[in-house]
């Protein structure tokens, strides 16, 4: 909302201060905003060599009149689907992007209210700072117009555009013809501004003939009077709101330090490792999950596996040992053979002193009946013990059917069986994508989960190898290193 202005904003008519104008600068990474707010100032007040994750204060005097400048971080690039797979291509192929790279929001930054509470009791103008070097799409003017919706209702009439960079279109191109060609997205910003736009030379804060930032106070003054001496004032209720995120953002800072915090506690030094044991009914794409894990094809999938398997590999600082067994019969424990059940646990023994986490992979494709739980369950009792259960995690497959269906809406529809199974095992699953090995992103989520689980487990961190297990472990195995080779120097016992 808006709120009149006051004798700061007019001047004290003592002439004791000068009239005072304030200015919020917004703007996306790369844009020049700081520099920009430096050029205005006339001084290197703030420092452009890092990015800013907060809001910054600077004040000068301009022709008499004291000009409050805020800079802030900046705004968030929404990630597109399309420009993700671009970007991985490019990547692959070790080409290069003229475009910005987009980083992750970091848990320290501020949104746009917290600039705005520096200027109180609001600013007079909010600069959108867009670099001319840069391509404006519909991704950035959705960012742009996200920010500004984070003030609240009726910011756009306090906005100009500033272009940066101009220095840099070719000769001839003026300001002008750079908004008509650039595109509807750019259009439509200075449009929503009023056609309030000014273009800015950051080389030339220094020159004598400099006369952009007196130019851009007199196009601020016009704005000002166009809204009869108002201010724009952040609504208090959007004030608290931004608050409480301050507050929720920093409980997650510190409790994902206290995570990272205890997880170096209970692993020590390097190398890491994570011992994994594959299980489910034939077809249900274990080999597929291996490799999804692992980021290469180690396991034959497409073919129904006969004897188990050890694979190894560093996967986001880890290293991972993993095993591939048979499947089970889906309707009961007799009707799955005594060589079958065997080789499952002599894949166990592989994972010498024991497995971490038995991964019981689940499609999110097929349906969980009532006796294919308990044959699930039956299985894990009698060839693990009891005590699996503490060690046992549900791995969805085939996660891309899900499309944009959160797992835990899937699990809902699953019904009552899935249910319980989840609660056997505590609680722990994860949904992976095991089409595209190594690009699935949440691998490294679902070793944090094992590694959460095996926290859990204390002084029970893995699933002992038991006696029986070890009957000609050799005769029906395939591997091509020893167990005992295999597994030297985990950190995780």
């Amino acid at each position: 909302m808006a709120a009149v202005s006051s004798a700061s904003d007019t001047g004290d008519p003592r002439g004791r201060h000068p009239p005072e104008r304030r200015l919020l600068i917004l703007g996306g990474p790369q844009s020049g905003k700081t520099c920009t707010a430096n050029t205005i100032l006339g001084d290197e007040v703030f420092d452009v060599g890092t990015e800013t994750t907060h809001s910054n204060v600077g004040q000068t005097e301009i022709y008499g009149r004291r000009v409050t400048v805020v800079d802030t971080p900046p705004w968030t690039i929404p990630s597109d689907p399309e420009d993700d797979t671009e970007a991985d291509n490019n990547d692959n192929a070790g080409a290069e992007s003229d475009s910005p790279p987009r980083a992750p929001p970091s848990l320290d930054s501020e949104g746009p209210c917290m600039g705005a509470i520096l200027c109180p009791p609001g600013p007079h103008a909010i600069l959108l700072v867009v670099s001319v070097t840069q391509p404006f799409t519909e991704t950035q003017r959705r960012a742009a117009e996200e920010q500004l919706g984070a003030l609240g209702g009726g910011t756009w009439r306090y906005s100009m555009v500033l272009f940066t960079g101009v220095d840099k279109l070719p000769k001839g191109v003026f300001i002008e013809e750079h908004i008509a060609n650039t595109g509807e997205a750019l259009q439509w910003l200075v449009e929503r501004c009023g056609s309030r736009y000014h273009p800015f030379d950051n080389t030339r804060k220094e020159t004598e003939d400099n006369t952009q930032v007196p130019e851009l106070m007199e196009k601020v003054e016009e704005m000002i009077t166009d809204n009869q001496g108002w201010y724009f004032e952040v609504n208090e209720l959007i004030l608290l709101e931004e608050e409480q995120a301050r507050r929720a953002l920093e409980e997650e800072r510190m409790r994902m330090e206290e995570h990272a915090r205890q997880r170096e506690q209970m692993i020590g030094g390097p190398p890491r490792e994570l011992r994994l044991l594959l299980l489910g009914w034939k077809g249900v794409g274990k080999s597929s999950v291996g490799n999804a894990i692992l980021g290469r094809r180690f396991f034959e999938s497409g073919q129904e596996t006969e004897l188990c398997l050890r694979r190894q590999a560093l996967v986001s600082g880890r290293r991972v040992t993993i095993v591939d067994t048979p499947g089970w019969d889906w309707f009961s424990v007799r009707r799955t053979p005594k060589r079958i059940r065997q080789e499952s646990q002599r894949g166990a023994a592989l994972l010498r002193p024991g497995p971490h986490t038995l991964l019981l992979v689940l499609p999110v494709v097929s349906s969980l009946t009532a006796r294919k739980r308990r044959t699930l369950l039956a299985h894990i009792e009698t060839l693990f013990g009891d005590s699996a259960c503490l060690h046992t995690m549900i791995l969805f497959s085939c996660g891309d059917w899900l499309g944009r269906t959160p797992i835990e809406e899937h699990i809902l529809r699953g019904g009552r069986e899935l249910q319980r199974l989840l609660e056997y095992c505590g609680n722990y699953y994860h949904v992976l994508d095991s089409k595209t090995p190594g690009k699935d992103r949440s691998v490294s989520v679902l070793l944090d989960k094992i590694e959460e689980m095996i926290r859990e487990n204390g002084d029970k961190a893995f699933l002992p190898i038991q006696t029986e297990w070890l009957s000609e472990e050799s005769s029906y195995s395939s591997d091509n290193t020893e167990p005992e080779d295999d597994c030297r120097g985990c950190q995780l016992q």
